[in-house]
């Protein structure tokens, strides 16, 4: 194992993470052949297969198991020195490493190029994913920050309000309803829906907006593509529950409506959660800033709508 490489290990892991070498591939910008090479030549040094395929799916052997605890201890002794030597460098020279839900891939490059334009030299990791991949980031400290909606209930985290998250129920501009003034919930259930996955932020909201009448959903089509269910509901195959963040360029252009129905826009937040005892570098302390005094403006901003009212601000610390 003495010519094993970081690089292998961090290839390693990512694929153990997923149980795919395409998730892994597309996680690290590489292509899967690079990827399955890198493998490979690690279990050459180990001398032992790593993986091993059942069907279509992989699985760790046994030796498997034992170098992704051992891959990850390393991996972890690495970031550690890493945010050692943030603490010397200071903001600027500094490297930010953040993650956000997909549904900030709207507007996210454009606070971290603003915050780059701040501070001068640093070096941006920034990456989208879906909740359970962010969770699970915060809970190997792959990640300083991240950006979401719903904060962890269950993790020993720090949460922080800094920007109101409407969510709203879209139609395409010639549907029956987009003119019909104060929809009752009862009647929009019925418009089939095209839906984001069980589990993600935008469920969790969906659930929380119909409450005791999500049961009642009509429920045509469940798709882990905003942008294709963006799509989906132009061509009119039906009504959508989404952020209004990620339609505001739809709604600008006349290709989606929003409907009202009663009780809407469910008014969320947008948090930025870190890992309560996680020692932040400077960079990242200097960006949680950035977001809590000017992330709702900025937020507006790259979006061209008008400041939303926030909902509750709210601050929260828990443990296990």
């Amino acid at each position: 194992m003495k010519n094993a490489t970081l690089r292998q290990l961090k290839v390693f892991e990512a694929v153990a993470r997923h149980r795919s070498f395409s998730r892994a591939a597309e996680e690290l910008h590489l292509t899967q052949p690079a990827v399955s090479t890198q493998v490979r030549k690690l279990e050459e040094h180990a001398g032992l297969p790593l993986f091993e395929q059942l069907g279509k799916k992989i699985h760790l052997t046994p030796a498997g198991a034992q170098m992704l605890q051992s891959s990850r201890e390393i991996i972890q002794k690495f970031q550690e020195a890493e945010e050692a030597m943030a603490q010397y460098k200071g903001v600027s020279g500094g490297r930010l490493n953040v993650s956000v839900i997909s549904a900030g891939d709207y507007f996210f490059p454009r606070l971290l190029v603003e915050f780059a334009q701040r501070h001068e030299g640093v070096t941006l990791n920034f990456g989208v994913c879906n909740r359970e991949e962010l969770l699970a980031q915060l809970r190997d400290n792959t990640t300083d920050l991240a950006v979401m909606v719903r904060p962890p209930e269950d993790e020993d985290t720090v949460a922080e309000a800094f920007a109101p998250h409407p969510y709203v129920v879209v139609a395409a501009p010639t549907h029956p309803l987009a003119k019909t003034p104060r929809i009752p919930i009862y009647r929009v259930i019925r418009e089939p829906f095209v839906v984001r996955e069980k589990g993600s932020d935008t469920w969790n909201s969906m659930a929380q907006a119909f409450g005791g009448n999500l049961g009642g959903l009509n429920v045509a089509m469940e798709i882990r593509s905003t942008e294709t269910i963006k799509q989906a509901v132009m061509a009119g195959m039906g009504v959508s529950f989404l952020s209004a963040h990620t339609v505001s360029r739809e709604l600008q252009a006349g290709s989606l409506a929003v409907l009202d129905v009663q009780a809407f826009p469910l008014m969320l937040n947008w948090f930025v959660v870190h890992r309560r005892a996680k020692r932040l570098p400077p960079v990242a302390q200097a960006f949680k800033n950035f977001l809590l005094a000017d992330g709702a403006t900025l937020i507006d901003q790259a979006l061209g709508v008008r400041p939303a009212k926030p909902a509750a601000p709210r601050t929260a610390t828990r443990s296990k």
